[in-house]
């Protein structure tokens, strides 16, 4: 059979066109970190801000978000490990952005600054490392008309929230530490 020499340049220039891709690749594919990396030192959090008891909900969420990983042991402490992730909430705002008919606050906006560090233990190589991670969330307060909102109610209410916002938190940083985003 023979092929005229037209179609054999059009099916030279097909074949170029389906097997060369177009130079994009999805970034953060797999883990850039080195593969005998086992175990993981997550120490609490430190906590620069006013705002009591957040460094606790942050590195539990991010201990466990390791953790659902299922690839590394997690410890609570740099002794032993082969890696540690250190952090710091530098900053932690709470403002209003919603108000009832009554113009008492509904909706609140929670703005958490931190940096990060991921770092070899064995050879004191930073893996990773962000000094300006910014997360915002903003959540509703569940207030009944006519009804005052009592403290209790609030102080529930707001650990939900951060309890919301340190789950996205954690996904964000531990991505950002084994995606090398």
């Amino acid at each position: 059979m023979l092929i005229s020499r037209g179609a054999r340049i059009a099916l030279a220039v097909w074949l170029a066109i389906v097997t060369t891709g177009c130079g994009y690749a999805l970034a953060g594919r797999g883990s850039f970190l080195p593969a005998d990396l086992r175990t993981v030192g997550i120490p609490m959090i430190q906590n620069r801000t006013p705002f009591l008891q957040v460094e606790q909900t942050l590195t539990q969420k991010v201990r466990e978000e390791f953790i659902g990983r299922g690839k590394y042991e997690v410890l609570l402490v740099e002794a032993g490990a082969d890696a540690v992730l250190s952090a710091e909430i530098t900053g932690m705002s709470v403002q209003p952005v919603g108000f009832t008919d009554q113009q008492l606050a509904s909706r609140y906006l929670i703005t958490l600054t931190m940096r990060g560090t991921f770092t070899d233990a064995r050879s004191g190589e930073v893996l990773w490392s962000n000094d300006a991670l910014t997360y915002r969330s903003e959540y509703e307060l569940n207030t009944r008309q006519n009804t005052a909102f009592g403290g209790a109610e609030f102080v529930d209410q707001e650990r939900s929230s951060l309890d919301r916002i340190g789950t996205d938190v954690a996904r964000s940083v531990v991505t950002a530490v084994l995606e090398a985003f």
